[in-house]
């Protein structure tokens, strides 16, 4: 090679490789690195009135966020909630609604907006390089990194702008609070709801759908009873009771009831139960008489009615359980206490019910 020919782009290292041009031969030329742009400083900058200017309108973007988190919060307790307003090229909505909607929109869009026109206005927008290094930078690059982090908190003006820093404080404080209030409209917690059911001592048990009381001389053995405490058709939620209430009635030979308990709570043979399957909570309503056998229809979960319905096959990991029953004066079955442990599937707080009215040991 003459000294005057041109040089190989892969002999030229780094940025001062040459460009080979599409579609020709030619040797690539060379360029020099042609560095950064010229930073072009911003009025902010270089003025203080403008730097001023900047700051109100950051202030005021925030102020306005929490004037929307406000109206929020104001709309959700004094507006009533079927209040009626026009509103032109849409029609009529809810105020409510309306007033919900546009103050937590506002008390975001402003958060955002005030945080963009800060950075964009009054915080440095010099283009930094650093060259790549190994992953775990040395000591001296950790302590310049803090250093860094400490400047950028000083130069961002944090510290010396007190009116934005209050007033951007103030905007994401007060913009928590609609998340919070609107938990409300989750409903009221559950309590004990879900670990107690209607039945009280001294209930009598009524057939169902009819609600006629049910005599224990009325029960044969190998008979079935889908059953309901009395008084359940007089709630404001019978639906709702119903679906945890519901008690399978069957008589056996005392004979063959293996479990003492089971016999204990029973009357003469005949034993109670929950109709409530413990594995997603179907009816358990199909009774197999010659192997006293309870089957769920859904998943085939299988209970022995002998052993206290301990689960014998399926998906289901716990019994059934029993409802504890004498008679009355009358002869009519009666609950000599209400269920002592939640019916149905499980749930995060499933344990002992608590005390209810009428409840014994």
């Amino acid at each position: 090679m003459s000294d005057n020919a041109p040089a190989r782009t892969s002999d030229v290292p780094g940025p001062e490789r040459g460009v080979m041009i599409p579609g020709t031969t030619a040797a690539p030329t060379l360029f020099e690195n042609p560095g950064m742009p010229v930073h072009v400083h911003r009025m902010a900058d270089t003025d203080p009135r403008a730097a001023k200017r900047a700051e109100r309108q950051v202030a005021t973007m925030f102020v306005v966020s929490m004037i929307g988190t406000l109206t929020f919060l104001i709309s959700y307790f004094a507006v009533d909630i079927d209040t009626p307003v026009h509103i032109p090229f849409i029609g009529e909505t809810l105020l409510q609604n309306m007033l919900l909607g546009c103050g937590l929109g506002f008390g975001l869009l402003f958060i955002g907006l005030g945080a963009v026109h800060w950075a964009k206005t009054l915080m440095p927008d010099e283009e930094v390089i650093e060259e790549r290094h190994d992953l775990r930078s040395s000591d001296k690059m950790r302590d310049d990194a803090v250093a860094t982090l400490l400047e950028g908190g000083e130069t961002s003006g944090i510290g010396r702008r007190p009116l934005i820093k209050i007033t951007m404080a103030g905007a994401l404080g007060l913009f928590g609070l609609p998340f919070i209030v609107a938990l409300r409209d989750l409903g009221p917690l559950p309590g004990d709801w879900l670990s107690t059911t209607f039945w009280e001592t001294g209930m009598r048990l009524v057939s169902d759908p009819e609600l006629a009381p049910i005599k224990a001389s009325d029960v044969t053995i190998g008979s079935v009873f889908h059953v309901m405490p009395e008084g359940i058709d007089k709630t404001d939620d019978v639906l709702e009771q119903q679906a945890k209430a519901a008690v399978i009635l069957m008589r056996l030979d005392p004979s063959d009831i293996k479990n003492s308990k089971e016999l204990d709570w029973g009357y003469e043979g005949i034993v109670a139960y929950s109709k409530i399957c413990t594995h997603v909570g179907c009816p358990v309503g199909l009774y197999e008489q010659q192997t006293h056998h309870l089957l769920c229809p859904c998943h085939q979960s299988t209970f022995d009615v002998t052993d206290d319905c301990k689960v014998i096959f399926g998906p289901a990991h716990r019994r059934l359980p029993q409802l504890a029953i004498s008679v009355d004066g009358d002869g009519y079955l009666i609950a000599r206490q209400p269920f002592q442990e939640a019916v149905g599937p499980s749930f995060p707080e499933r344990g002992q019910p608590h005390p209810v009215k009428g409840q014994s040991s």
